[in-house]
């Protein structure tokens, strides 16, 4: 059914558009794409992630499309006391995760999900084709992969978007995550342990450190928890790419990485992968009301505020009919307290 469909999606996108031609046919799919639901739990709030609408309200989520960012968040957005950057592959978007984002949104519902979109760029590797691409490829080789060129503005893009964040609703930096596929993950390492700030962890799938030679940690973030998973029969960023990246994340100071082989996995997920992802999250981002966003009051907002918030909480059917500000303040207030709004 859908769960197949959402797999499908995330492993052609993941296959077919992020690895060069050359490496295609080396490829190697999950061996039980049916046993995904089982993994990640049922959930509830089916959709289509292919919409293009800019705002659906799911069960317990909801999913916008603004300026390139997919978002997925709570419904009531005052339940929001942690978020996560996820970032894709070579070659793909913010939709081909966000599937994947949603079915973790219905397990763990105080998160917020922000799926960026890389700018689309020529990559060496790929015959000097335009693709989204985080920063260029000139090749394989240890030595190639210190030519990231474009990795700096898209360190500063992950930046602004947790900086952005804290701003606006105040979630401390230690409720924030960044993770990634591939080379999303490569930057999600690469941005995560330079930050100014710590984090409340980073998770790699099928990643890699980019650009050893400039990484340097932070001091005070040594002990931000690194989850890297790795499929030990990835023909494109092979294994032993992963146990070198350990070897030099730990050398230049990390102490709580943690690198965990799929045996038999290729460059792609698993439903075993996710359910672990999703159980990390879990752990180092687990519900806390005392961090809890801090939301503009609706008696704060102007009119067209106050509809774009009732929108975006799935409340439109609620407000059909108001005609006063005070009666779209009461709406939204009564949501956010959890009050009956029937």
């Amino acid at each position: 059914g859908r769960k197949f469909q959402m797999m499908h999606r995330f492993i052609t996108s993941s296959l077919r558009r992020s690895l060069p031609a050359a490496y295609l046919c080396f490829a190697l799919l999950p061996r039980s794409i049916s046993s995904f639901s089982s993994s990640l739990g049922s959930g509830s709030g089916n959709s289509n992630s292919n919409s293009n609408s800019n705002s659906r309200s799911m069960s317990n989520y909801v999913i916008q499309r603004d300026n390139g960012l997919i978002i997925v968040s709570p419904k009531n957005e005052a339940d929001q006391s942690g978020l996560v950057v996820l970032s894709h592959g070579l070659g793909d978007t913010g939709e081909g995760l966000s599937d994947v984002a949603e079915n973790m949104a219905r397990q763990l519902p105080h998160l917020k999900f922000i799926l960026p979109t890389a700018p689309t760029q020529p990559v060496t590797m790929n015959m000097g084709m335009s693709m989204p691409s985080w920063y260029d490829i000139t090749g394989l080789d240890e030595r190639s992969n210190e030519n990231c060129k474009g990795i700096e503005q898209s360190k500063k893009t992950i930046e602004d978007i947790l900086k952005k964040e804290h701003e606006t609703t105040k979630l401390p930096y230690s409720r924030m995550l960044l993770a990634g596929f591939s080379q999303g993950g490569a930057l999600s390492l690469f941005t995560g342990m330079q930050l100014p700030e710590k984090l409340a962890g980073i998770v790699m799938m099928s990643a890699y450190l980019p650009a050893a030679s400039k990484f340097s940690i932070t001091p005070g973030l040594e002990d931000t928890p690194i989850f890297h998973c790795h499929g030990t029969a990835d023909p494109l960023v092979q294994y032993a790419m992963a146990t070198k990246t350990q070897q030099q994340v730990t050398a230049k100071g990390a102490v709580n990485y943690e690198l965990k082989p799929y045996a038999g996995m290729g460059h792609t997920v698993s439903m075993e992968e996710l359910a672990d992802v999703r159980d990390c999250l879990a752990k180092v981002l687990p519900p806390d009301d005392t961090c809890k966003i801090v939301l503009k009051d609706p008696s704060e907002m102007s009119v067209k505020e106050l509809r774009a918030a009732i929108r975006k909480a799935g409340l439109g059917q609620k407000a059909v009919g108001l005609m006063e500000k005070s009666e779209f303040v009461k709406l939204l207030k009564d949501h956010r307290e959890g009050k009956s709004t029937a």
